[in-house]
């Protein structure tokens, strides 16, 4: 699985999504926008998307840090069930 996160200093979301992807023991690119891409070269790649973290998984658009949660549950990644 290869998965890229586009990430901002200073969000909350972004850094969950990384704690998600540790608790699942997936490895990640992550793309940090205004250091690795601008936002003008990230809105050319990805024009609807509004807000940060954004997820790419094997090339397919997955979307934030719930979407990823969802997935992640739905493949038995993690689980839901607080401990």
């Amino acid at each position: 699985m290869e998965i890229t996160v586009y990430t901002l200093d200073g969000c909350s979301q972004c850094t969950y999504v990384k704690e998600l992807f540790q608790r699942a023991n997936v490895e990640y690119n992550e793309l940090k926008i205004r250091r690795d891409l601008s936002v003008v070269d990230f809105k050319e790649l990805y024009p609807s998307v509004g807000g940060f973290p954004y997820v790419v998984i094997d090339g397919e658009p997955v979307g934030g840090l719930v979407e990823t949660a969802k997935l992640f549950v739905e493949k038995g990644l993690v689980s839901s069930r607080k401990k």
